[in-house]
């Protein structure tokens, strides 16, 4: 299924507030193993989920 398309032009970096680029970037700098997901509700980031996966020796 395709996804819908809108007249919405992308957002640039300089509109999102430097507080939440701020989060992301303390998230990628703690994480060693793992995934960040970001949630964005009507083009705004509402949410940040920080999966961190733990290597085990073999």
């Amino acid at each position: 299924m395709p996804i819908a398309e809108t007249n919405r032009p992308p957002v640039a970096r300089s509109d999102i507030d430097p507080a939440k680029w701020n989060l992301i970037h303390d998230a990628l700098s703690r994480l060693r193993f793992g995934s960040i997901q970001l949630t964005v509700h009507e083009g705004k980031l509402v949410q940040i989920d920080v999966t961190e996966r733990t290597r085990l020796p073999a």
